[in-house]
C-alpha cells in the first residue's frame, strides 16, 4: 500500500485521490459479483439449470430476424421486412404514386 502523508497533499490531489478511490471501490465490488455470478452459475449448470431458471428471473426469448418482404428496385441487397420505420426507398416509391406490390420479393 502506498505510504504518503495526506497533510501535505493539495485540495486538487485529494480529490483526485478521492476519485480514484471511489473507482476502485466500485470495480472490486464489480469485480467480485462477476466472480460470484460465474461461482453459481458453473453450480447451476453441474446441477442441469440455468442461473436464471433457480432465482425465477425471466428469460427473454430472441425473435428470429424478420423475412423481407420488400426488395429495392435497383439494389437487391437493400431490403425491408414491413417492420418497423419505412425505409425511404420505400416512401420514395409510394409517394410516387407507385403500387408497393411491385417492390415485394
Amino acid at each position: 500500500m502506498a505510504d504518503f502523508n495526506l497533510e501535505t497533499l493539495s485540495l486538487k490531489e485529494l480529490r483526485q485521490l478521492q476519485k480514484d478511490l471511489a473507482k476502485a471501490i466500485s470495480t472490486y465490488e464489480d469485480r467480485q459479483k462477476a466472480e460470484a455470478r460465474a461461482k453459481l452459475d458453473a453450480i447451476a449448470k453441474e446441477m442441469g439449470y440455468s442461473l436464471a431458471e433457480l432465482i425465477g428471473a425471466e428469460v427473454k426469448a430472441t425473435r428470429a430476424p424478420a423475412v423481407a418482404k420488400y426488395r429495392h428496385p435497383d439494389n437487391a441487397a437493400l431490403t425491408w421486412s414491413g417492420r418497423g420505420r419505412k425505409p425511404q426507398w420505400f416512401a420514395d416509391h409510394i409517394n410516387a404514386g407507385k403500387d408497393p406490390r411491385e417492390l415485394a420479393v
